[in-house]
């Protein structure tokens, strides 16, 4: 892809950068990439969305990187650059996650240093850093990781709900020991959603719903 337009910061091509991955674009259920991440961490919303924002400032400052040495980079060697920046990327999320977020870091365990190998963010070096002025390949990082934490949180949502009565760890449908709220009425806190196949139903649903109201998406 050639350097985009030079329009306004906010152009209409620009803003597409960020909604397009949204819906149309979107990276895990148009794109299939990144489903792992999308089985392993949505147990718990607050999980999910420290994942997501993770992957969205990997994704967003690596694509500025790779854009501002776009011309410096010999072909031969661009995957290896690339890799380098977004191993030291990783290792500065993963390293500020425990300085201020050990629990989390420590639930996200390896799945955080393995955004090094999630095929978003080396896509989005690839197809469009690297032919890409910084400033919509910040754009085009932003857009990529919302799309993908938008199914993330999704997923998330339905699993902690179902599978623990809980939203971002606040009990919600009763207290299951004491048999209040909806678990009065006989309801069981859903084990099976919890485990990682259930994880992949609920993305397969989410695929399934999307290409139902956008119709386009099934010619892709």
């Amino acid at each position: 892809m050639s350097d985009t337009n030079k329009e306004g910061l906010f152009s209409k091509s620009n803003i597409k950068l960020i909604t397009n991955p949204l819906n149309d674009d979107n990276p895990i259920s148009v794109q299939v990439l990144g489903i792992c991440s999308a089985l392993a961490v949505t147990v718990q919303m607050k999980n999910a969305f420290v994942m997501a924002l993770s992957v969205t400032a990997v994704v967003a400052i690596g694509n500025v990187i790779i854009s501002l040495l776009r011309n410096y980079i010999p072909s031969r060697i661009r995957i290896i650059v690339q890799l380098v920046v977004a191993a030291a990327l990783v290792i500065l999320v993963d390293q500020i996650l425990k300085a201020y977020s050990y629990d989390i870091s420590k639930q996200l365990s390896v799945f955080v240093g393995l955004i090094i190998t999630n095929c978003i963010l080396m896509g989005r070096f690839e197809a469009f850093a690297l032919g890409n002025k910084p400033w919509p390949s910040f754009l085009d990082g932003l857009g990529n990781g919302f799309g993908y934490g938008l199914i993330l949180m999704v997923v998330a949502f339905v699993r902690e709900l179902l599978g623990s009565g809980k939203i971002w760890g606040f009990e919600i449908l009763g207290d299951p020991l004491k048999k209040t709220g909806v678990y009065a009425s006989g309801y069981v806190n859903n084990g099976f959603i919890i485990l990682a196949p259930m994880a992949l139903i609920l993305v397969g649903i989410v695929i399934w719903v999307q290409r139902s109201i956008n119709r386009k998406l099934i010619e892709k």
